[in-house]
């Protein structure tokens, strides 16, 4: 039988999340129990300690926390979801997509690269125009992983006062360690901004300081993306922090035809003369493509017609030509 001490030491070790007291204590009631003609006892608490070693050992990453812990002053500067998009649900450029691919096997195969010691990459910039589909990819890296995704909401985390900002971030980073999941700083710029901007009163030079401090500091399981449409707006200093840097464009005539057919199949059988529909998809986003379809869509179930309407689609199509030139 195991002493109180003992007892009380498996305990504490539990409690302060200190695994190799608790597996050293745990050694010392399988020798208890051995000495005390327990042998049967014995050899099952070191089966149960060599299967939590193995465990210990694994590498695979640990369960995401329920958000649901996330209280006070931290639920206000994260909007959590669990996604269920996946990157087959986008229409992106071969290599963009492959990049994305990439990174989503070195994360499902981590423990592969940290036997040699490596690590996947997990903290991304997205750069590229309004649109293009660099927030979509933090839901679908979340939806391919299981991962909640928690956009940062900058609003609440920026302030005025002096050194509040850095502290909400602070806040931020620790959950990565105690949540695993998918954080998504939209809009970056407005944190990464250049340090040498001849407006800076100096807060925003900390700001971004602690930002990166922080971003090198962090050795979680979880990923890090930063998204912005202001490339030129960034400080040089960011890129060599994140692991890799993906860039996004609008899409070409070929992905654009895609997308629309991909958008379009649970409406019917969409035949279209695609030259007559090309000039007016030339330049749009696939934002505004997508949203050009959803409005043709709509005209077909309120109408209850059983397939898409092409001029409807040209039609929505340069109506929403007509907002982004204006936008």
């Amino acid at each position: 039988m195991a002493t109180g001490e003992q007892l009380k030491a498996l305990l504490k070790s539990f409690a302060e999340g200190d695994d190799d007291r608790f597996l050293g204590v745990s050694m010392q009631l399988a020798s208890h129990a051995a000495r005390k003609g327990q042998g049967r006892l014995a050899q099952e608490l070191r089966e149960l300690i060599d299967q939590a070693k193995l465990r210990e050992q694994s590498p695979a990453p640990r369960q995401p926390v329920p958000i649901a812990r996330a209280r006070g002053e931290l639920a206000g500067l994260l909007s959590v979801s669990y996604p269920r998009l996946k990157l087959s649900d986008m229409v992106l450029a071969s290599g963009t997509k492959s990049q994305l691919q990439r990174i989503v096997l070195e994360y499902r195969q981590q423990h592969k690269l940290r036997a040699r010691n490596l690590s996947s990459r997990r903290k991304l910039l997205l750069i590229g125009p309004p649109g293009s589909g660099k927030t979509m990819t933090g839901s679908a890296l979340a939806g391919e992983l299981d991962l909640p995704l928690l956009v940062v909401q900058l609003h609440a985390v920026i302030t005025k006062f002096m050194g509040e900002t850095a502290a909400k971030l602070r806040l931020i980073f620790d959950a990565m360690d105690q949540t695993r999941g998918v954080y998504l700083f939209d809009e970056f710029d407005a944190i990464g901004g250049h340090r040498d901007l001849p407006n800076d009163v100096g807060e925003i030079r900390r700001v971004l300081n602690s930002f990166l401090q922080f971003l090198e500091q962090d050795h979680s399981d979880s990923f890090i993306i930063a998204a912005t449409n202001h490339v030129k707006m960034l400080d040089r200093a960011l890129y060599r922090r994140f692991d890799d840097c993906i860039r996004y464009q609008h899409p070409t005539t070929r992905l654009a035809k895609e997308l629309i057919e991909n958008r379009l199949a649970p409406f019917g059988v969409f035949k279209a003369n695609w030259r007559r529909l090309f000039p007016s998809i030339r330049g749009l986003s696939c934002a505004d493509i997508a949203k050009a379809c959803d409005d043709a869509a709509r005209s077909v179930v309120l109408e209850n017609k059983n397939h898409v309407n092409p001029e409807t689609l040209l039609q929505t199509l340069r109506e929403r030509r007509a907002i982004s030139v204006h936008r």
